[in-house]
């Protein structure tokens, strides 16, 4: 098992934040290589819904399912990723900072099986900076928005 800690600073108001974060045709313009969306079941956007997300990075096709544990905005975004010998669990935090400021903080455990076991072992650090990529992705997105 693995977990840590990520935030990062938005100059964004957070109600902007969440709108923004909050919407699935905005994926595709800050998650690179995701390539397709598909609700799988339950209300869309609520506890219990389950997304299919697939991705092609470098040729490496992956499919993961989110499925939503805690939909409390603007406070709190939980939910679980589930992919082969990887199950994440994701707490989002959205934090007002002053009134045009927000600080997103993203809290992850990562739980592995089989061979991803050994290689979360040997790509630990690679972890955290893909997290933090991925929020810089989105930071750089909403403010540009």
């Amino acid at each position: 098992m693995m977990k840590y800690q990520v935030e990062v600073d938005l100059d964004l108001p957070r109600e902007r934040v969440i709108e923004l974060f909050d919407s699935a045709e905005n994926l595709f313009k800050w998650q690179p290589g995701l390539t397709n969306v598909e609700h799988v079941s339950g209300d869309p956007g609520q506890a219990g819904a389950k997304t299919k997300l697939s991705y092609d990075t470098n040729g490496r096709k992956m499919e993961m399912v989110e499925t939503i544990i805690e939909q409390n905005f603007p406070e709190t975004f939980s939910s679980t990723y589930d992919a082969k010998g990887v199950h994440n669990i994701i707490e989002n935090h959205f934090i007002e900072d002053g009134t045009d400021k927000t600080r997103w903080v993203m809290d992850s455990e990562f739980q592995f099986s089989g061979f991803m076991k050994i290689m979360a072992f040997f790509m630990k650090g690679a972890f955290p900076k893909q997290t933090l990529e991925s929020m810089n992705s989105f930071k750089n997105f909403a403010e540009g928005a």
